[in-house]
């Protein structure tokens, strides 16, 4: 996982909102890439190596590479024909040289850094009164071909733009543009993920539409997106039918946070034998507060309850900041008539 391995986004790279030419991303994650490598053991090629843990276990394996092992694992050693358990531990994954509490802290960091840049970012998206919204699923899940749709279906009625995340070239931007929506492309290079320091600058370059959506297409990743707050309004996963029913169960992490799942290409379910209701138990048993809408691309009826959603929560948005700064206005307001009873 990024927070563990430290994986960054040092060459990034950001398009301007007209597909014009991409600039370096100077990337402060202060991921403090920390492996412990170098340190420790080394093999030859082909040899093989007996671990022994802590419980008395031991496993073996053969080496072709370098590198040191922490085996503070914390993780169950199963009998032959089981499962490794790599996620039991405090930090719910192993990387080779590092302790479980050195993970936290790196992973304690790392997301500490990028949540104060989300900060900023949710700062922004307030004061342009924008619903902004974190798109997350893994590759193929039909991302960009639903916001095309939906960006045809709202166009003229409702100012949106759009952040695209891939790792490399910028196809899904034009599609985007070529539907009418401002866009911004961040190519992540070797990152499997957005973070908050790259929305940021992507946001520097876009016309943010007052009053209207902001969406955040991010890499097609199942797992680590999930764990990088980019300081949205609401966060979104999509899965297809065509994924199988097991995925939130396998993948929780990227379920767990949603405020809404899109069941994409509801129309094939018939064609893969998707066990419909199955994938939505499994939704509700990792995250029974998060709305589930079965959705499909084609036509605008799959999308009729999607558009009904969007028109809801930028409404509920607005009445939200609105309320808000009402309430800041009576603020100061009350503290006026007092500084002027006091003089």
């Amino acid at each position: 996982m990024c927070t563990v391995c430290g994986c960054s986004g040092d060459g990034a790279t950001i398009s301007d909102a007209t597909g014009g030419h991409a600039h370096a991303h100077p990337h402060e994650h202060g991921h403090g890439h920390d492996h412990g490598h170098g340190e420790g053991h080394s093999h030859a090629p082909g040899e093989a190596h007996v671990h022994t843990h802590a419980d008395g276990t031991t496993h073996s394996h053969g080496h072709g590479h370098n590198h040191a092992h922490d085996h503070d694992h914390d993780h169950e050693h199963a009998p032959a024909g089981g499962t490794l358990d790599y996620g039991t531990g405090p930090a719910r994954a192993h990387a080779p040289g590092l302790s479980q509490a050195r993970m936290v802290e790196i992973e304690t960091s790392i997301l500490a850094k990028n949540d104060d840049y989300a900060a900023r970012n949710r700062a922004r998206f307030e004061a342009a009164g924008l619903l902004a919204l974190n798109l997350l699923s893994g590759p193929g899940a039909g991302k960009t071909t639903l916001l095309v749709e939906t960006l045809k279906a709202l166009a003229g009625r409702l100012p949106t733009a759009v952040i695209e995340g891939d790792q490399q070239t910028d196809n899904d931007a034009a599609r985007i543009r070529a539907a009418g929506a401002p866009a911004v492309q961040i190519n992540t290079g070797k990152g499997c993920h957005l973070d908050a320091h790259m929305v940021g600058h992507a946001a520097e370059k876009l016309p943010l539409p007052p009053g209207g959506v902001l969406f955040i297409e991010n890499v097609g990743n199942l797992v680590c997106p999930a764990a990088f707050d980019l300081g949205e309004t609401r966060r979104v996963t999509l899965i297809s039918v065509a994924e199988g029913d097991d995925k939130p169960l396998k993948y929780p992490d990227i379920f767990e946070g949603a405020d809404l799942v899109l069941i994409t290409k509801a129309d094939l379910a018939p064609h893969v034998d998707a066990d419909m209701a199955q994938l939505e138990a499994n939704i509700r048993r990792v995250n029974p507060r998060a709305e589930i809408l079965r959705v499909s691309a084609r036509g605008e009826v799959g999308l009729s309850r999607w558009l009904a959603w969007l028109d809801k929560a930028r409404a509920e948005r607005l009445d939200a900041l609105a309320a808000a700064r009402e309430s800041e206005a009576q603020a100061l307001r009350a503290a006026a008539r007092t500084s002027g009873g006091a003089r």
